[in-house]
Formats: structure tokens, sequence, C-alpha cells
């Protein structure tokens, strides 16, 4: 009898360790997407995929906070949703977020849906690039597709859900997370990453057409954030860092061109306006806005070619923020976050004050003395080599120089100083003591030559 305890014993602590393995084992992978959906989420999205299928997750769960994106990626996004091997539930989440307009279709297409407290969905109607309104033809075009779309997504959850989906592309109609558990629009409010994994656990939901039963009680949650360079990029379709990046790549292009031969501004402008390009390539812009930052960079430079004391600077600076206020202009319903007016002031006066300084440089540089050439000899003194009758030969500044004499002849060895320049002919008189000492004369044996 104790034999067949022991036995059971070992057996149960066999099975129970087996149990324990397999749910250790277990894994979602959860992903996190914040702001506007862009082409970087959708790489981010594919990573996520492939990684859970090579750890053989349960299950993806990506969290959402979304204004919306452009039409064409969010079908791509509902497409990679729909046909990945591994489950994907959305989780609307922090308290307060919200999946508007795309961030509506991408919820649907998801195996599962689940919402925070305090959370919204909805106002799915389309826009233009720049979030105006479309012509009439051609919203009632792209309406009705998307509501077919959305029709194929919420089928499944009712009719009361197809109603409430079509409505949110129609009429841009938003509901909050108790009125779309409600409606069967998504399938429940959890509270916590926790909460989320109880709720999903055990139910069973089609995947690439076969069920599939969810075992995520106790799994283990496996972050995957965005790397590096995703991160980058997603926080590139911002038009406050876009303009930034754009004047720093200027200014650092203009600093490699004045002084060539360096490498480290050049590279820095190359990378700072290629960055900035791929910005503004995502992100809604008016292109006379462009234009008018490619005039206000032509005055800054005019201004340094040809010093006007500031005036082309000013009219730069002027036309540098009216550019970046018309470029990035506030629409309504974009799902980009707008242009501070402040940043579009601060950037252009960091650029004014920039090309101002190189201004101020270059009529400095006008105004001083000149450091080369035979204007610079006025005032050196020297040693007549020859009599200058009035006309003779003098050494000055290690070099041999054709001399005429002010006031009267003087004899060779005399001490004179330079009062003057005709061409390559020095104009010298005698040298008195009493301005100063002559400097040491140079070996004869490296003359110089002069004219």
């Amino acid at each position: 009898m104790r034999r067949l305890l022991v036995l059971g014993w070992i057996l149960w602590l066999v099975a129970w360790g087996g149990w324990a393995q397999e749910l250790s084992a277990r894994r979602v992978l959860w992903l996190r997407v914040e702001g506007a959906l862009t082409p970087v989420v959708a790489d981010y999205l594919r990573r996520g995929i492939e990684t859970a299928q090579d750890q053989e997750a349960e299950a993806i769960i990506l969290q959402l906070n979304t204004p919306g994106g452009e039409v064409n990626l969010t079908l791509r996004l509902v497409s990679m949703i729909r046909e990945s091997p591994v489950p994907v539930i959305i989780y609307v989440a922090p308290r307060g977020a919200i999946a508007g307009s795309a961030g509506t279709l991408v919820t649907l297409a998801g195996h599962l849906a689940w919402m925070a407290p305090e959370t919204a969905i909805g106002a799915a109607s389309p826009v233009g690039g720049q979030g105006e309104e479309l012509p009439e033809t051609l919203s009632q075009k792209v309406k009705e597709i998307l509501k077919a779309q959305v029709r194929s997504l919420a089928e499944r959850r009712g009719p009361e859900a197809v109603q409430l989906a079509e409505a949110a592309v129609e009429s841009a109609k938003a509901v909050s997370a108790r009125e779309a558990v409600k409606a069967g629009l998504v399938d429940g409010i959890a509270e916590n990453p926790e909460d989320l994994l109880r709720q999903l656990d055990g139910r069973t939901i089609p995947v690439q057409g076969q069920p599939r039963t969810l075992r995520t009680l106790g799994a283990v949650i496996v972050p995957l954030p965005m790397n590096i360079v995703e991160e980058i990029l997603h926080r590139l379709v911002d038009p406050n860092i876009a303009l930034i990046l754009l004047a720093i790549g200027v200014q650092a292009i203009l600093i490699e061109l004045s002084n060539p031969g360096g490498w480290v501004a050049g590279f820095i402008g190359v990378v700072c306006l290629l960055l900035a390009a791929y910005g503004i390539g995502v992100l809604p812009v008016n292109w006379l806005g462009l234009l008018l930052i490619a005039v206000a960079i032509i005055l800054f430079v005019l201004d340094v070619k040809a010093p006007t004391h500031g005036a082309l600077t000013a009219a730069g600076t002027a036309t540098f923020i009216a550019g970046a206020l018309v470029l990035f202009a506030p629409v309504a319903r974009s799902p980009f976050p707008p242009l501070s007016p402040w940043v579009a002031g601060g950037t252009g006066l960091a650029m004014a004050g920039f090309f101002g300084f190189i201004v101020a440089k270059a009529i400095q540089a006008q105004r001083r003395p000149s450091v080369m050439g035979v204007e610079t000899l006025i005032g050196r003194l020297g040693e007549a080599r020859t009599d200058l009758n009035p006309i003779g030969m003098v050494y000055v500044a290690g070099e041999l120089w054709t001399a005429e004499s002010e006031a009267g002849m003087i004899t060779a060895g005399t001490p004179v100083q330079v009062v003057g320049v005709e061409g390559l002919r020095l104009r010298v008189r005698k040298w008195m003591p009493s301005a100063g000492s002559l400097p040491s004369a140079p070996s004869p044996e490296h003359p110089g030559i002069g004219s």
C-alpha cells in the first residue's frame, strides 16, 4: 500500500511538473503602437508576426492608441492581421486612448478586440491627404469601399455591430468602450494586461480558417518594442521634428560648402535632410510652404554673399516662418500632430541668428585692414640699400623694393619708413629714432626679390 502511495505521488509530481513547464512556456507577444499609423507600423507588425511564429507564441496583443492614418496603409494592416497564422488581439489602451478613423478598421480586423475603460472607437469617415473634405463623388466612392470593408470585418459580430461600423464611416460616429461592447463591436473591456489574459483564456477563434483555442491564463507577456530605427522613423512623422531637422540640415550643408574639405558638417546635413524628407513625404503638406522655405534659404545665402546689413536675413526669417506654417498648415481631422507656432518661430529665429552671425563676420572682414598685398607695407620700417635720388632700392619686410624718396635725397644705409604705395613702388621717408626702433635687417644672403 505504501509503495502504491509513493508511486502515485511520483506520478503526480511528474504530471504537475510537465503541466507547469507547459504553462511557463506559454507566451504572449505584446506590441504597442502610439500615434498615427505610418509605414513603420506595417513593418513593425510584420516583424511581430514573424517573431511570434519563431517563438511559437500563443497570441499577439497589439496595444493601440491612434487617431488614424492613410487608407491604403490601413487596408494593408488589415490584410496582414487577417492573414496572420498567430492570433492578433487588438487592445485599445491605456485609459483615454482612441482607435479613431483608420484605427477602427484595424480594431475590427483583430481576431478579437478588447478596450480599456474610458477609451473610444469610431469616426472613420475618409478625408483627403491633408485632412480636408473630399469632393462629393470621390468621398462617396471611398466611403462605399470602406463600408464594404467594415461590413465584412464586423458581420461575425452581429447586425448591430455592422450598423455601428457603417455609421462610423458614413457619419463619423464614435462610441465609448461600453457602447462598443454593448453593440458587439468589440469583445470586452479589460482593466489591465493581466485582466485581458484572464478573459482571453479558453476562447476559440478561427485563425486562417481553422479553430484555435487560446490558453493565455498565466502566460508570460513578452514585450516587443519598436527597434531604434523603427522608433526614429515613427517619431519623424511629426511636423515639429521634420522642420527642425530641415533647418539643421540646411545650415550644416551651407557650413560644409563654405568650408570645404571637412566631412562632419556635410554628413550631418545630409542625414538631417534625408530624415526630414522622410517625414515630409509621409506628412500631409502644402508644397507652397516648401517653396517659401526654399526662397527664404536663398535670401539667407544672398545676404552672406552680398551683405545688406541684415535686410535680406530679416526678409528670409519672415519668409521661412510663413513657409513653415503653410507647409504644415493645421487641417481638421488630420491624424498627425500640428506644427507648434513656437517651434516655427523659434526655428526661423535660430536660422536668422546663424546667418546673421555669418553676415556680421563678413562685414567685419570687409572693414578689417588688408593683411595681404603691398598695402600692408605702409608704416613698415626698412633700410635704403642704394641712394634714393629720388628713386632707388630699399629693403623692407624681407624683400628689395623700388622706392621713391618723399622729401630729398636719402643715402644708402639710412633707415626709412614706408608712407605710401603707388602700384609696386614704395614712397618712403627718413625714419626718425623718436618714431620707434628699427627692427633688425635680414641677412643679405637672403635679400628677397622685389620689383
